[in-house]
């Protein structure tokens, strides 16, 4: 399968050093707004996307391997004639970032991989998600997906958020979403990190109950050469939208630093 145009919304100075961020399964580009002003107002040129499957990106049929996702994500470089960018991906965006910082060095000046896993099973438990999405759609697990994106005092206190991400859920092809579930089925990234050279910051989310720190950031972060670890406390899996004042600041930082 070769790779496929996606969505994207380019924020910022057209000579800025580019950083492009890639969403989680189930998202669109609009996860990323609270981080976009603040980028933008450091000089950055920001640019967001769909992944496949996702938001206004094309749903092409499956099988989608990483290899297509990091295709995709090459293309987008090409066609905006970027040589290299700094990539901040979460869950599946960190996925595909992982797999770019070992695949395609060349176009990766930094990696921010957040809220994200090399390896995240039990495969079987990825089958059933695809399984109940092609039966009954997103609509079915985007108040499940909600409850893993934000802890439940900040839910309570933002309906509106809450809501907001439930409707994001809802609106997901459900063949794009089952797709990426089977990618992340079969994925295994852990012996692969350590081929990573790109200056990498991993941050995750303290409460976040679909990717635990100690059993996925901290395996990332100790086999990337190099790699800093930060956790983010009262954050669940969508870290950068309940905390976005202290994930903007450590990406900043990390951009800075490299």
């Amino acid at each position: 399968m070769g790779a496929v145009r996606v969505h994207r919304v380019v924020d910022g100075p057209g000579d800025g050093p580019v950083v492009v961020f890639a969403g989680s399964l189930g998202s669109d580009l609009r996860m990323w707004e609270p981080q976009v002003a603040p980028l933008v107002a450091r000089g950055y040129r920001v640019v967001r996307y769909d992944a496949r499957g996702h938001g206004g990106s094309p749903v092409p049929p499956p099988p989608y391997g990483l290899d297509d996702l990091g295709a995709d994500f090459v293309a987008l470089l090409d066609d905006l004639g970027v040589e290299r960018a700094h990539l901040v991906g979460l869950s599946l965006g960190g996925m595909t970032g992982m797999w770019l910082g070992v695949h395609a060095p060349d176009r990766i000046a930094s990696l921010v991989l957040c809220c994200t896993s090399a390896k995240l099973g039990p495969p079987s438990m990825w089958a059933e998600r695809a399984r109940k999405v092609r039966a009954e759609g997103t609509a079915s697990i985007a108040e499940a997906g909600v409850g893993r994106w934000l802890t439940e005092p900040y839910a309570k206190s933002r309906p509106d958020v809450a809501e907001f991400l439930r409707a994001m859920i809802a609106a997901a092809p459900a063949e794009g979403y089952a797709a990426c579930c089977e990618l992340i089925e079969r994925m295994d990234q852990l012996d692969a990190l350590p081929k990573i050279s790109a200056p990498t910051l991993v941050i995750a989310g303290a409460e976040d109950p679909a990717t635990p720190p100690e059993d996925h950031a901290r395996p990332i972060a100790e086999s990337i050469p190099g790699a800093r670890l930060e956790v983010v406390a009262d954050a669940a899996h969508l870290g950068n939208y309940e905390r976005p004042e202290e994930f903007t600041r450590l990406i900043l930082d990390h951009l800075e630093r490299t």
